[in-house]
């Protein structure tokens, strides 16, 4: 786009309601950000009563993000990023990191929140020669993110895109066929794509973790932790790139200080290339 600066496309947000905790309001409050209200704070208060170290968790798996990013950026030549379920912005957005690399690095953003649509509006720039997209789309109907024509408008049909489903997947139900969600994007996707993705996991501490699930459904969120298999899984038909799907904040550490098998961050992530 030519004025640097994200377009909001019209679709079929949910009404904002204040009342009910909201998955990115609660993540935001855990990042020390004030796009929150009492209902979201309520919630992360409690869940954190469960877990303690949630907010450092939300934190390991912000910088996972940044990480990838830069990895892809940079190492894997990739300047076409899909980021759905992006949240609020807040330091260290997708664009942000990729166009520090490539200042032509293109992001479309994908949420279907109201106060996410209102604040992306408001923040998000991009540089002159990149283009940040922000589409109010819900990733259970994969075909309303794929058929947007704002993907035609962004990105280069031939050419290889990342896709980066970060701390998204785990508010899908079973029922809701989440990992054929996940195989409908990337079937989509030219060849030398990329799936980032990271999830919640009961495997670290599982009477920890249901009793977190269980305050979350309580407050009308679906919330379904899975284990490392379950998660791998997602990554069907890509080869993943090293370390594998790991602990969040085992998949390359900015400093040699975190071990390799850390588990602080009770996510597993992983990033993985379709052929």
């Amino acid at each position: 786009m030519t004025n640097g600066h994200a377009r909001v496309r019209a679709g079929s947000s949910p009404k904002l309601d204040t009342g009910l905790a909201h998955e990115a309001r609660v993540y935001d409050y855990w990042l020390g950000g004030k796009d929150n209200y009492p209902a979201d704070r309520a919630l992360g208060d409690t869940i954190a009563t469960h877990i303690p170290a949630i907010r450092d968790m939300a934190r390991a798996n912000r910088a996972f993000l940044g990480r990838a990013v830069r990895h892809l950026a940079g190492e894997a030549g990739i300047d076409q990023f899909l980021d759905i379920g992006t949240g609020l912005p807040t330091a260290g957005n997708t664009h942000e990191v990729a166009q520090r690399i490539d200042p032509a690095a293109r992001v479309v953003y994908v949420d279907n929140d109201p106060l996410v649509l209102a604040h992306a509006r408001a923040l998000m720039a991009s540089t002159p020669q990149g283009r940040i997209e922000f589409l109010d789309a819900d990733l259970r109907d994969p075909s309303a993110v794929l058929d947007a024509p704002v993907l035609a408008d962004t990105f280069d049909p031939d050419r290889p895109i990342a896709i980066l489903l970060v701390a998204i997947m785990m508010f899908f139900r079973d029922s809701d066929d989440p990992h054929g969600v996940v195989g409908r994007l990337l079937e989509a996707a030219p060849s030398g794509s990329y799936l980032v993705l990271t999830h919640s996991t009961g495997d670290f501490d599982p009477r920890a973790m249901a009793r977190a699930a269980a305050a979350a459904e309580h407050a009308g969120i679906a919330f379904r932790p899975r284990s490392r298999d379950e998660v791998e899984s997602f990554f069907a038909g890509t080869a993943l790139v090293e370390p594998g799907v790991v602990a969040v904040d085992a998949w390359r550490p900015d400093t040699d200080a975190v071990p390799a098998g850390a588990r602080s961050a009770w996510y597993w992530a992983g990033v993985g290339r379709k052929p």
